[in-house]
């Protein structure tokens, strides 16, 4: 008697299950790459050593090295994105441990946030026209020193390109992060508050991150200009950039 022997059917596992594991994947991925790059820079202290520099520039080489696709990544890599808005509601805790010294330099507190608004959007659109960008690239400046989430927002309202807007918004806060607290300390900046102030205003959360290290002053007032240049950006937009088109500009 002749047995046929068929080889086994393959395993086929259930569809929801795919995008699952991708899922798992990039955030296991992430989390490692971030844990990693963290644990270098708490050894070497370098700021071109900035976890997030790091993490960003060790994913890319990953990803590549790879052969995954961007879009198989960001299916769990993007679930980390969700925790950016928890993350910056929790800000609320050192600002509200902080609220005595913000309430006592308050005038101070709101003239740089409305100097930083108006310098981080006029300087954005300026440079971007004076080399040669189309209005849809420059507008998409404008929101470039506020978090993402309104950034995206922002430049969706003045006609912007919300990618690209976004964009430039993580490429200005690892760079400001990184460069951020050599710059404020080579320009004699000494005060605390202005230190925070300055990071939060033109790096956001990256920079916010990086102000916590230096101290609970520094972070609160970082994590307070965070919401204070988005407001200010919403209103003074629309407004500088009407008077850059009448100005003839801005085309």
């Amino acid at each position: 008697m002749i047995v046929a022997l068929t080889p086994p059917s393959p395993v086929h596992w259930p569809d929801f299950l795919v995008p699952v594991g991708a899922a798992a994947a990039g955030v296991v991925a992430t989390v490692l790459v971030y844990a990693a790059s963290l644990w270098l820079y708490r050894r070497v202290r370098h700021p071109l050593a900035n976890p997030v520099l790091v993490t960003i520039a060790a994913l890319i080489l990953l990803l590549v090295a790879m052969d995954v696709d961007y879009r198989a990544y960001e299916t769990g890599g993007g679930l980390i994105g969700l925790l950016l808005g928890p993350a910056v509601v929790a800000l609320g805790l050192p600002l509200h441990l902080q609220m005595a010294e913000i309430i006592r330099r308050r005038r101070a507190i709101l003239v740089a946030t409305l100097a930083g608004a108006t310098i981080g959007i006029l300087a954005g659109v300026l440079a971007a026209v004076g080399l040669g960008a189309s209005r849809a690239v420059a507008l998409s400046l404008t929101p470039r020193s506020v978090t993402t989430p309104i950034a995206v927002g922002i430049a969706e309202q003045v006609g912007g390109i919300p990618p690209l807007a976004a964009t430039v918004v993580i490429a200005t806060g690892v760079l400001g992060a990184v460069i951020g607290p050599w710059v404020l300390r080579r320009s004699g900046i000494r005060s605390r508050t202005a230190f925070g102030l300055a990071m939060g205003a033109s790096a956001h959360g990256a920079g916010t991150a990086r102000a916590l290290e230096e101290g609970a002053v520094e972070g609160a007032t970082s994590g307070l200009a965070i919401g204070l240049m988005g407001v200010a950006t919403a209103v003074l937009a629309p407004l500088l950039l009407a008077a850059l088109s009448w100005l003839g500009l801005l085309s």
